[in-house]
């Protein structure tokens, strides 16, 4: 079934095509037609499955008749991160270019008064994250009762994140009868709660147990030494033909460190952690889509989400320690129907050895070892005889015979990582 089939208007149709699409995927598919119908969606799908265009589309064509008003959006989408709020506005720009549809991005980092100046004209669509929609919100300056369409999306991620207090009140706040559509990878008790008060009689779709890694990906787990991560990372960024790659790592001390290591290595590389102000982030996530940086090193605030279609590496620098987040790291690759890889670099401690039993347990398969590693050779020693031999002043005819023999100072392991 082609996107022609789905029940898009023409102009809606003409931006897909120049997209390039012309198959949409399982969760568009299905999503899209019911969208249409204006009934609410609860869908259940994993990271790069194509989910954002599954209500994106649909939401331009509902949006195309009517007229927004001061203050008072005409549709809401949270987000839970900066990062995935621009891309759904990006979205929207891409797919809406034959529409009239005004839009607002409402997230941190971003002067309020730029925000306000956006509101006060009115907007077809809001996307924000959710703590910067109380701010305006709590300011007098956003009005949610004239909301036609609410989207939740990542909800799972909403929760590890603790926004469900605030995804709560925002629903409340909405007292205008509206289609809610409802986007989550994985379902826990207080996910499944929350669908249960907000949605009315929901289409269920579920495309893929949130539990598969993609079959275009290559899974392989490196074991080392605990001191020799880094110069297994360089190993395989030199052997492997990476075009791309992101190199995730479970905090955000280690983000910094691995990136000032293979930047003093003179590796092409960018960081992204959320100590980082809003616009340092667009422009490497920019950098990082244009090509302009080859590797990111990035912490799970970019482990959902990233749309960058054709990423050829994922590197779990770190093994996760949720064994949820190793399946939307490595579906960062091979997306799409692509091929990819993705490292996990681990050692042979029993926390190390935890986590990849819970991983290997949540994805019902042993992640397929790699073979030992050779690392970079250690730098040639020079030999006893060629060492210039300088006497020991004072020392004279009675210096010692241990001190004949040359002294080597060596250098920290950290200088050398």
């Amino acid at each position: 079934m082609g996107f022609d089939r789905l029940g898009l208007s023409e102009p809606t149709m003409v931006a897909v095509r120049e997209a390039g699409y012309t198959e949409p995927t399982p969760i568009q598919a299905q999503a899209i037609p019911q969208v249409l119908m204006g009934r609410d969606v609860l869908g259940i799908a994993q990271t790069g499955t194509g989910k954002t265009a599954s209500f994106t589309l649909p939401m331009i064509d509902i949006l195309a008749e009517g007229r927004a008003r001061a203050r008072m959006p005409r549709s809401l989408i949270l987000e839970p991160t900066r990062e995935l709020a621009a891309q759904v506005a990006e979205n929207f720009e891409k797919y809406g270019k034959e529409h009239k549809l005004t839009m607002a991005l409402l997230i941190g980092g971003v002067n309020f008064a730029d925000q306000e100046k956006l509101l006060d004209r009115g907007v077809d669509v809001l996307i924000a994250t959710p703590g910067r929609l109380l701010d305006h919100f709590e300011r007098g300056k956003l009005l949610l009762t004239g909301i036609d369409i609410l989207v939740i999306d990542e909800a799972d991620r909403m929760l590890d994140m603790g926004f469900i207090p605030d995804v709560e009140k925002i629903c409340e706040r909405i007292t205008k009868k509206h289609q809610t559509l409802f986007f989550s990878a994985t379902m826990p008790p207080p996910i499944e709660r929350l669908t249960k008060q907000f949605l009315d009689d929901p289409k269920f779709i579920e495309v893929a147990r949130t539990s598969m890694a993609a079959a275009t990906i290559e899974q392989q787990l490196v074991i080392v030494g605990p001191r020799d991560k880094r110069k297994a990372l360089r190993k395989l960024i030199k052997d492997e033909p990476v075009k791309n790659g992101i190199i995730f790592c479970n905090r955000k001390v280690d983000v910094k460190e691995v990136y000032n290591s293979l930047a003093r290595h003179g590796f092409n590389v960018g960081q992204l952690h959320g100590d980082m102000e809003q616009s340092e982030r667009l422009e490497v996530l920019r950098q990082f889509k244009a090509n302009e940086v080859q590797l990111l090193c990035a912490s799970d605030v970019a482990a959902r989400g990233l749309d960058i279609a054709d990423v050829s590496h994922v590197f779990n620098f770190d093994v996760p320690s949720h064994a949820e987040d190793y399946v939307h790291r490595i579906g960062r690759t091979g997306r799409a129907g692509r091929k990819g890889k993705a490292f996990t670099i681990a050692t042979s401690g029993k926390t190390d050895t935890k986590f990849i039993d819970a991983i290997e347990k949540l994805i019902e398969s042993k992640i397929p070892r790699a073979g030992k590693i050779d690392l970079e050779p250690p730098k040639p020693k020079v030999a006893a005889d060629d060492m210039p031999k300088k006497p020991f002043v004072g020392m004279g005819p009675h210096m010692p015979a241990f001190l004949e023999r040359p002294v080597k100072i060596a250098r920290s392991r950290q200088d050398e990582a």
